[in-house]
């Protein structure tokens, strides 16, 4: 057991028959001699200090460079990995694609091993690692969202990641999906599955412009993640709403009506609570919101 010379072994039948009467020990005596004055009532197992909603399972080099290409990081974007981990993915992006990158896990011992990675990789002015709750943390400014978590977090970070990012913000998860909000893409590598989801404009509502020739456009738009549907007049007049499509911020709704042989087609990018023109000479001025 030991790999020392001057050691030697002994039998617990020979130590409990050495001269000295302190080691002649029955089973009677180390009972009493161990168990005597223990307070059983407070004597239990502790529960553990730090619960994970995820475990922690870092992602292949290849899948990290693949996360990359299907959210087209750039370095224009503000990337956030929740649930970063080691930082593998929040110091690729600042390493290959120059953007800047903030890194969320709970857990303090990733975040140590995170800054030690973007350390040693020279990469710490352009990335950021918070010790924090994913399902709490702030990444509203973010332009590009990583996640390897799981289906349940998933549907539970759905609702903040649809309300709180911009539309056009871009987002791509290992593995796990989002329910009925489909993916904007879908990529297999092998065995692996990769989504990405565009964060919509929330377009649900009734919109009125004017088109240049001065017909009146209104809409009544129902909204389910990006997928459009509704009704359509020109002149109050009732007409037929041919397309309806929504990608991030951007939407193309093509309008037809029985005096009209060609549909009017319009291109609009939401800003600022307005649907602002892609083509002036077909549309002047912003589509807006129809208020009671």
């Amino acid at each position: 057991m030991y790999n020392d010379p001057d050691f030697d072994e002994f039998s617990l039948y020979d130590l409990q028959h050495e001269d000295d009467p302190m080691m002649l020990l029955d089973d009677a005596m180390l009972e009493g001699l161990m168990l005597d004055g223990l307070d059983y009532d407070g004597y239990g197992m502790e529960p553990p200090e730090l619960m994970l909603d995820v475990p922690y399972v870092p992602s292949d080099e290849k899948i990290v460079d693949a996360l990359l290409d299907l959210a087209g990081v750039t370095s224009r974007d503000l990337l956030y990995d929740l649930g970063c981990g080691d930082g593998r993915i929040v110091v690729a992006a600042a390493m290959q694609r120059s953007a800047r990158a903030v890194g969320i896990d709970l857990d303090p011992a990733r975040i140590a091993d995170a800054m030690e990675y973007a350390g040693n990789c020279q990469v710490e002015r352009w990335v950021d690692f918070r010790e924090g709750d994913l399902l709490e943390a702030d990444f509203s400014n973010a332009t590009v969202v990583t996640l390897y978590l799981l289906d349940s977090v998933n549907l539970e970070l759905r609702p903040r990641l649809q309300q709180e990012l911009q539309p056009g913000t871009r987002i791509v998860s290992h593995a796990f999906d989002m329910g009925d909000w489909k993916p904007d893409e879908h990529v297999r590598l092998a065995s692996i599955n990769l989504y990405k989801w565009i964060v919509p404009a929330r377009l649900a509502g009734q919109w009125q412009w004017h088109s240049a020739c001065g017909k009146e456009f209104v809409v009544d738009l129902k909204q389910k993640h990006q997928k459009l549907s509704g009704t359509a007049r020109i002149d109050g007049q009732p007409a037929q709403l041919q397309r309806a499509l929504l990608q991030g911020d951007l939407v193309e709704l093509q309008i037809s009506s029985a005096e009209h042989n060609t549909p009017y087609t319009f291109t609009m990018r939401y800003r600022d609570g307005l649907l602002q023109p892609q083509d002036p000479a077909m549309q002047p001025a912003a589509a807006q919101p129809v208020t009671d």
